[in-house]
């Protein structure tokens, strides 16, 4: 017998049990919010003079959006967000749009990373400083594993350059953005559970 699903924060959202037509109007708002916040994070970018991928907030807002979405929804606003750059809207890092980009392959990553993000916050493990972390963590190598083998092939360097070029700049970053994950999620389910004990 499964294990029921953990709630996600946007669970906490009303609307679920109205009807048909508030219910869509829900989670059309929800994703298309998604997607804005995805955008607007992208745009907290530092482009760096020895790499042709920026530092942007881009990743840490997909495991906010991932976790607090869940894995439909966040899924959902990631590729939104995918389509949306790709059919010219201006919302990726730098307000690039397109494909045709040493960085684009993080953001094909970004869809698997929300996935994940959402996946493991059904199993709560979004309650725990160590969890989220570790959820944080996943979450971000997904965006790796899509977007470092994308950069080689566009600038047509080795594995070694590849790793130099789209991974190591980022590692003290992406420790920061876990952190953060770690103390907000933990901390806003907190604040739930309080609230709730309350009424």
């Amino acid at each position: 017998m499964s294990a029921i699903p953990a709630p996600v924060l946007a669970d906490l959202i009303p609307g679920r049990t109205l009807a048909l037509p508030v219910r869509a109007l829900r989670t059309a708002a929800l994703v298309l919010g998604g997607t804005a916040f995805l955008a607007i994070a992208s745009q907290v970018a530092v482009p760096l003079p020895f790499t042709p991928v920026p530092v942007s907030l881009a990743t840490g807002a997909v495991v906010l959006l991932g976790a607090g979405l869940g894995p439909r929804l966040g899924t959902a606003s990631a590729l939104l967000y995918l389509i949306a750059g790709m059919a010219g809207a201006p919302i990726f890092a730098e307000q690039s749009f397109g494909w045709a980009f040493a960085s684009f392959g993080y953001v094909i990553g970004y869809v698997p990373a929300a996935y994940i993000a959402g996946i493991l916050a059904r199993r709560a493990a979004d309650r725990s400083v160590w969890k989220t972390a570790a959820l944080a963590g996943a979450s971000t190598i997904a965006a790796y594993v899509v977007g470092v083998p994308w950069l080689m092939a566009f600038l047509g360097v080795d594995f070694a350059a590849g790793l130099a070029l789209g991974v190591l700049p980022f590692l003290i970053g992406d420790a920061v953005k876990m952190v953060a994950a770690a103390l907000v999620l933990p901390g806003t389910w907190k604040i739930v559970d309080r609230v709730r004990g309350e009424k």
